[in-house]
């Protein structure tokens, strides 16, 4: 198949059998439905752009299996340039919605292309097999990697509560068999395939033996449900919902009742250790963590245009206090795109013969911009003010008080009609319900941030600096 298109991708959600339930409604068909067909639509435009003839070309690249084109985000870089060209088809994808797809599928594109390295080397051969299964087909995949938490004291020890966590409960010639539960798959119900990551904090002990695993299955696959949050998607308003009506990717519960996981899709198995090792080990890490930051970089760059907009509408753009808080939006971005630029000038080759990210600059990245985001968000909180509560609905501007409207909230450089348009993106991003989800979500993107501070400075290679301040100490001159 290659590259899909988007009409391509949306015939395939419509000839899915996933169990999606939104509330007492089961889902039958997620391209009609109000609470996800805005965000379809957005996936399938991702999609059309691989075969935009202006873009085609840094969009996709020749398969090396049937030479025809496929999506840029699944090549394996050996060389900076393939880096560099992976990284400018996934800024194209991220521009598109302003950061705010944080689950558009270069995301999982780019783990499963890192090569497994397992503990049966069947499970290895799965992986590469899957990789080019993937590739070939154009999945949208999504993933989940977190136990439900009925019991945080357990969790926090290693130990998921084995009551709800997702676990082997037996084996067949034909696969192995799971039940349970996972949490937070995002774009679940917009998704071709779900990949069950590792968990990466099981004890390495024989009673978690059932616990370790990773897996890839259709969405539709028997017996697996997924069940939505509350959709924000309030209306299908471009004007008064422009980011929820277009970018509403929905998080999911996962159940499995006794699924039936095929032995070919099984990557890993009954290895906790390995488990834990998985993301180091295989270097995905890296390459996720970049998509990562250009999608921060991208969000950034909307937010700061959003707080730039604001200020030149309202006209207060030239007091100080207003050109400092933009300034600190400044600041973060090009912190972002510092980050950014420096792993992909400093990739090596990894010990797979790929060219991996130098990761010590997007750890920074990871673990500074969940303070960035929610500060962000303050300011366009702070700038905006009451412009933000002075938003009638876009219909109003087709009723008797039309003129008033048009009168009373034109500000010093807009009239009121552009005014409305600005704000209503304004509270997408800072007030709604779509906004909120967004600052959790980059609060918590990569976990725990506590835990995350932590592996930080156990991994960050320290010796040098105090090898240099010892030889300092010990200098005579």
């Amino acid at each position: 198949m290659g590259a899909r298109t988007g009409s391509e991708y949306l015939k395939g959600l419509q000839q899915s059998d996933a169990e999606i339930w939104l509330g007492d409604e089961r889902i039958e068909d997620v391209t009609a439905h109000p609470a996800l067909r805005g965000c379809a639509q957005s996936m399938a435009h991702l999609y059309d752009m691989q075969h935009d003839p202006a873009l085609r070309d840094e969009m996709t690249y020749t398969s090396p299996t049937t030479g025809d084109p496929v999506g840029l985000s699944f090549i394996t870089p050996r060389t900076h340039e393939d880096l560099l060209r992976r990284s400018a088809m996934m800024f194209h994808w991220s521009r598109f919605s302003g950061g705010m797809l944080g689950r558009s599928s270069d995301y999982i594109n780019v783990e499963i292309m890192a090569v497994y390295h397992q503990n049966d080397p069947r499970f290895g051969e799965n992986a590469r097999n899957y990789y080019d299964y993937a590739r070939e087909n154009d999945l949208c995949m999504t993933h989940t990697l977190v136990n439900p938490q009925s019991n945080r004291a357990l969790t926090a020890s290693g130990h998921p509560s084995a009551d709800v966590a997702l676990r082997i409960v037996d084996e067949n010639a034909d696969g192995m068999v799971v039940r349970g539960a996972r949490i937070l798959a995002t774009l679940g119900p917009l998704a071709d395939e779900i990949m069950v990551f590792p968990s990466t904090v099981l004890k390495a002990a024989s009673d978690t033996n059932s616990l370790a695993f990773a897996f890839t299955i259709p969405c539709a696959t028997p017996g697996m449900k997924l069940i939505c949050r509350e959709s924000l998607a309030y209306g299908e308003s471009r004007v008064d919902h422009p980011l929820s009506s277009r970018f509403e990717e929905m998080d999911t519960l996962v159940v499995f009742d006794d699924v039936l996981v095929p032995w070919d899709r099984v990557f890993l198995k009954s290895d906790p250790e390995l488990c834990s090792r998985h993301f180091p080990e295989t270097g995905c890490l890296t390459h996720m963590a970049q998509q990562v930051a250009i999608k921060n970089t991208c969000k950034t760059e909307f937010v700061l245009g959003i707080a730039c907009s604001i200020a030149e509408a309202l006209g207060s753009n030239e007091f100080q206090h207003v050109q400092e808080k933009i300034a600190e939006c400044m600041i973060n971005l090009e912190i972002m795109r510092a980050c950014l630029r420096a792993s992909e000038a400093d990739a090596k080759i990894d010990k797979w013969g790929v060219m991996a990210p130098d990761r010590a600059p997007l750890d920074a990245a990871r673990n500074i911009f969940p303070k960035m985001y929610p500060r962000m968000i303050e300011i366009l909180q702070l700038l905006s003010a009451s412009s933000l509560m002075l938003i009638p609905p876009d219909s109003a501007l087709d009723s008797p008080v039309a003129e008033d409207i048009d009168s009373y909230l034109a500000a010093a450089n807009c009239t009121a009609r552009d005014r409305i348009k600005l704000f209503r993106l304004a509270w997408d991003v800072a007030c709604s319900g779509f906004a909120g989800r967004q600052v959790l979500y980059e609060r918590f993107f990569f976990g725990d941030p506590v835990r995350m501070m932590s592996v930080l400075y156990r991994t960050y290679d320290k010796q040098p600096l105090m090898d240099r301040v010892d030889r300092f100490l010990n200098r005579d001159y």
